[in-house]
């Protein structure tokens, strides 16, 4: 191994080949040592960087995940409406959502769930639904005095957002055919305003959707992504002609529909600006979308991972347009140039420098991606540079969500897995149907390590997975973990001892801005350590997380300062904040009092 980066180096002088050799062999520190003090190669600073990352930190606390789904009293099951027709809507899934619908300071948890189809006549109606959270540790089933069941939409997706500035959390449910709007009433109950607002009729598949606001008019507009021009007329044969052989189709088999973009009007309707923005003019594949600032200018962007199709990256341009920079930035595809099944997306600073970095999954004999961003708005693939490499080759990344599980202050990925074929194994002996979760634990500066084997036997328990989004729903300052897995009943991951580290969560509560502060941006100094954190929208796939912005402290006592840039323009700069415990933040104001119940789980 020294003897291929001496010849890099003193034969070559290729940066580039010193850093295939740093991937395939020996311990990055010992290597980055060697080459950077050693050889002084010019282009050697991601060694540095690298090194750096490696020096000890704190012993990493001991964590468990337990699912508690049945003792909880969550009784759904999704229905995975298989045939032997091999609809392509019977392997994709459905989602989940965490809200706190009825603003009691617990959050509560929706499942989406699919319905009936030409081939497929479940023995009673199939719904969604809606498990309000007693705040003793068990949720109850609200769903029918919710109004949310849906019965009949084979719905696919959901995103939370307040969209009318009323307070309370508004629900928009994707699907085959359709989709539905329901406004939350503020009394347990929502009402389909669908047809009122124009967001139902998309033409076609919508998958996931995201909250934000993109014109920073202080009302949150929706995104919204279409997948494939399929329906069960046009279902191709895949797979053998033999009995037992048929398998999913490929997206390829089929055209790419549109993105679409509803600018909110302020009085519950929409307008449909897709083509007039910009956002709407690719064909695309769209599975999972992510609403951040990736350029640091304070206004929103979009980044969407399509189906093997290249990703799409469009930047604000304060004018009510985007422009379109997959290929430019670098996000479009990996670093071989390959379009890949891109599923769930999520971004988040993994490296500390206060910037977003952006994560996608993708299906087995591919490579989950991580895309570190370079300031400038373009990205370089580093999979391999942050040591996740080919370490999930073998399993089909869905869905992924960033979280400091922790709470050591790094942002660490927890991944959901599961095939698309439930024959799989016909065609690849050494890959299953049902797959473990993944969890890749940051060690400081964007560098990873696998760490799911230390979490104990429900969080390996391998699953059909799809939907994953993550909340404290105990309020005990640690993240859990919901899982919406096919055909079978979801998990709810307890997480048990991620609270042993100082921690801080903060609940926005916009003024001039929208209600939920999506956009905003928020900067922690506590004892010389500095975190910076966004309030995004969308994330993940199909899904939607708790709202509430969570910063891991790990050993520090004294938060010195937080400072948050609202949307407006706003910025309020809060000192002498406790840590380990649940703010809210009035935009303006500052913190407001808020009751977030304890849950007692153990």
């Amino acid at each position: 191994m020294l003897d291929f980066l001496k010849f890099a180096v003193n034969v070559n002088h290729n940066p580039r080949a010193v850093q295939i050799a740093l991937r395939v062999s020996a311990p990055l520190s010992v290597l980055c040592i060697y080459a950077a003090l050693l050889l002084m190669l010019p282009g050697t600073a991601e060694c540095a960087d690298a090194v750096a990352a490696t020096h000890p930190k704190d012993a990493p606390i001991a964590i468990r995940f337990k699912d508690i789904r049945q003792s909880a009293g969550i009784t759904f099951r999704q229905d995975g409406t298989g045939t032997d027709e091999k609809l392509y809507l019977e392997t994709m899934g459905t989602g989940l959502a965490w809200l706190d619908f009825d603003q009691d300071g617990l959050m509560d948890l929706f499942f989406i769930q699919s319905a009936a189809t030409d081939a497929y006549k479940p023995s009673r109606p199939l719904r969604c639904a809606l498990y309000r959270n007693n705040g003793d540790g068990t949720f109850t089933d609200v769903t029918e005095r919710a109004g949310v069941g849906g019965i009949g939409h084979y719905a696919q997706g959901v995103s939370v957002g307040d969209f009318d500035n009323d307070g309370f959390p508004d629900l928009y449910v994707t699907g085959f055919g359709s989709a539905i709007l329901y406004h939350n009433n503020g009394n347990g109950t929502f009402t389909d305003v669908t047809a009122k607002a124009g967001v139902g009729d998309l033409g076609g598949w919508s998958t996931s959707a995201g909250w934000f606001d993109y014109d920073k008019d202080g009302w949150l507009d929706l995104l919204v992504t279409n997948y494939i021009d399929w329906s069960p007329k046009n279902n191709v044969y895949c797979g053998e002609r033999r009995p037992g052989y048929r398998s999913y189709c490929h997206p390829g088999n089929y055209r790419g529909q549109k993105t679409k973009l509803f600018h909110n009007n302020h009085d519950g309707t929409f307008a449909d600006v897709s083509d007039s923005s910009g956002v709407g003019k690719p064909e695309s594949k769209g599975m999972g979308v992510v609403l951040a600032d990736f350029n640091g200018d304070g206004w929103t962007d979009i980044a969407i991972a399509n189906d093997s199709w290249p990703n799409f990256l469009f930047l604000n341009k304060h004018n009510g347009t985007f422009e379109d920079v997959s290929f430019l930035s670098g996000v479009a595809a990996g670093e071989e140039g390959r379009y890949e099944a891109g599923m769930g997306i999520d971004a988040a600073d993994v490296d500390g420098d206060g910037w977003l970095d952006i994560y996608i999954t993708h299906l087995d004999f591919e490579l989950n991606r991580l895309y570190r961003n370079n300031r400038d708005s373009t990205f370089i693939d580093d999979t391999f540079g942050s040591g996740l490499g080919n370490s999930a080759v073998l399993l089909s990344g869905v869905s992924m969500k960033f979280l400091d599980y922790d709470n050591d202050g790094w942002n660490d990925i927890v991944q959901v897995n599961g095939a698309m074929l439930d024959n799989i194994q016909l065609y690849h002996s050494e890959i299953s149907y049902p797959e473990p979760l993944l969890m890749y634990r940051n060690l400081g500066k964007g560098q990873f390590e696998k760490v799911s084997d230390s979490l104990g036997p429900d969080f390996l328990r391998p699953v059909v997975g799809r939907a994953i989004a993550t909340a404290d729903f105990d309020n005990d300052g640690d993240m859990d973990i919901a899982i919406n897995n096919r055909d079978d009943y979801p998990e709810l991951l307890r997480n048990d001892g991620g609270n042993a580290n100082h921690w801080l969560e903060v609940l926005l509560i916009g003024t001039k801005s929208n209600r939920d502060g999506v956009g905003a941006s928020l900067k922690l100094s506590a004892e010389g350590f500095v975190k910076v954190e966004q309030a995004k929208g969308g994330m993940g796939y199909m899904s939607a997380s708790d709202p509430r912005i969570q910063f891991g402290l790990g050993k520090h006592t004294k938060i010195d300062s937080l400072e948050i840039t609202w949307p407006s323009g706003q910025v309020d700069k809060l000192t002498n904040v406790q840590v380990d415990r649940i703010i809210a933040v009035k935009e303006g104001v500052g913190i407001v009092p808020r009751t977030f119940p304890i849950v007692p789980t153990h």
